[in-house]
């Protein structure tokens, strides 16, 4: 039986690395291949929302990684989501969200979801995708959505100490009013082995090893 190849499609080199190591442990008889454009985010980030050439340039990714003979291809980046489903209307082979699966089952686990990101061009294009799964899944949800301001640019700045604080202050106040926590953003995930255990007793759900979980069940 010939092995199936998954395409991914990531806004920073960073994630190349996350994603090799949950790909090597859990579709070890995948082929995987990866393109890396970082002006994607760069840009979403400038103009702070998705502008159409990127839009445009999201499509033409996904369209490359077809080509490439991917049977499946995951984007990896949050901000672009909405040009992610625009892209999968157009191409011949399944396009998967990364956070979609990760969306599914905030909503599958709790009716109060909270939602924490680090850059507002990718709090408001999660949050709009969970609100969408819920009424996909005819289940009425509470959101509340939290934004860490000023985390990202101390991330970009160097100070990963600083970032890390006020992820964790953030993610120890929304626990105490929500059922489930979606981290928007995968950079933030190495922060909650550190929070307090009292914290740590509702979900906290990072979206790429869902993604990847979520894939080897179709792979």
């Amino acid at each position: 039986m010939q092995k199936k190849t998954l395409g991914l499609i990531h806004t920073s080199a960073t994630l190349v690395p996350v994603f090799l190591e949950l790909c090597t442990a859990h579709l070890p008889n995948v082929n995987v291949f990866n393109i890396v454009d970082d002006s994607l985010i760069k840009q979403v980030i400038a103009n702070g929302e998705l502008t159409p050439g990127v839009a445009r340039r999201v499509v033409n990714h996904v369209g490359a990684a077809e080509a490439a003979g991917a049977d499946h291809i995951l984007v990896t980046c949050s901000s672009i989501g909405a040009a992610v489903e625009q892209a999968a209307l157009l191409t011949g082979v399944p396009v998967w969200r990364v956070d979609q699966p990760m969306a599914d089952r905030a909503v599958r686990e709790g009716t109060r979801i909270g939602v924490v990101a680090t850059l507002p061009t990718t709090l408001q294009p999660t949050s709009d995708l969970v609100r969408r799964r819920a009424i996909a899944a005819g289940k009425t949800i509470e959101l509340e959505s939290v934004l860490c301001e000023g985390a990202f640019e101390a991330l970009m700045g160097g100070d990963s100490a600083t970032h890390d604080k006020k992820v964790a202050d953030a993610l120890t106040s929304l626990a105490s009013r929500v059922d489930v926590i979606v981290l928007a953003q995968a950079s933030m995930a190495r922060v909650v082995e550190a929070l307090d255990p009292s914290v740590k007793k509702i979900a906290i759900l990072s979206s790429p090893a869902i993604a990847i979980q979520q894939l080897a069940t179709v792979l």
